[in-house]
C-alpha cells in the first residue's frame, strides 16, 4: 500500500505541476510561458530542456499528454521509484538535446518527448532484460501503444516529431543503462 501511494503522490506531483503551469500561463501570462521552450540552437534557451515537459500550447495538448504520461509513467514506475525518476531524467535530457541539435525552428514544448521516452523504455526493456514478466509488458504496451511509434516520424504541422523522436531514444537508453536489478523490483 505504501508504494502506491508513493506512486500515486509521485505521478499526482507531476501531473500537477503540469497542470498549474498552464493555468498560470493561460490566466496571467496569456501563454507567454511558452517560449521557454526549447529553440533549437538558441544558447538561451538551453533551460528550456527542463521547462518543455511543463509547458503546453493549450489546455488541449496538455489533456492529450496527461493521460499516456499518467498510464505509461505508472508502468515504468512498476520497475522502481528510481527506475521512474532515471528514466523521465533519460528522456527529458536526451529528447531536450536532440531537439535543440537537431531540431526545427520554433518553440518545441510539452511533455510527449517524456511520454515517448516511457514508452521507448517500456518496449526495449524486455528485450534488455529478457524476463518473462518484461517482455509480457513491452508486448502489451506495444499493443496498447504501438501506434504512437509513428509520431517519431515527421509528419503533422505543428508537432515536434523530433521531441517525440529523442524522448524515445532517451527512454531505450535508460533501459539499456539501469541495470537489471534496480528493474527487477516490479510491481507485477
Amino acid at each position: 500500500m505504501k508504494r502506491l501511494n508513493t506512486q500515486i503522490q509521485t505521478l499526482g506531483t507531476f501531473v500537477s505541476a503540469m497542470w498549474l503551469v498552464e493555468i498560470v500561463d493561460t490566466v496571467i501570462y496569456r501563454g507567454r510561458l511558452d517560449r521557454f521552450g526549447v529553440i533549437p540552437r538558441d544558447p538561451e534557451s538551453l533551460w528550456g530542456i527542463l521547462w518543455m515537459p511543463f509547458l503546453h500550447g493549450n489546455f488541449t495538448h496538455l489533456i492529450s499528454n496527461t493521460v499516456p504520461f499518467v498510464i505509461l509513467g505508472w508502468l515504468v514506475m512498476s520497475y522502481g521509484i528510481h527506475t521512474f525518476y532515471s528514466t523521465s531524467i533519460f528522456a527529458m535530457v536526451v529528447g531536450g538535446a536532440g531537439v535543440w541539435l537537431f531540431g526545427s525552428a520554433g518553440v518545441h514544448i510539452g511533455a510527449s518527448g517524456v511520454i515517448f521516452g516511457y514508452l521507448g523504455f517500456l518496449l526495449a526493456r524486455g528485450l534488455f532484460e529478457r524476463s518473462a514478466q518484461s517482455i509480457l509488458l513491452s508486448m502489451l504496451v506495444l499493443f496498447f501503444y504501438g501506434g504512437l511509434i509513428f509520431g517519431v516520424l515527421p509528419g503533422q504541422p505543428g508537432v515536434s516529431w523530433e521531441g517525440h523522436l529523442f524522448g524515445f531514444i532517451g527512454g531505450v537508453l535508460a533501459a539499456k543503462q539501469l541495470p537489471a536489478r534496480a528493474v527487477r523490483k516490479s510491481n507485477f
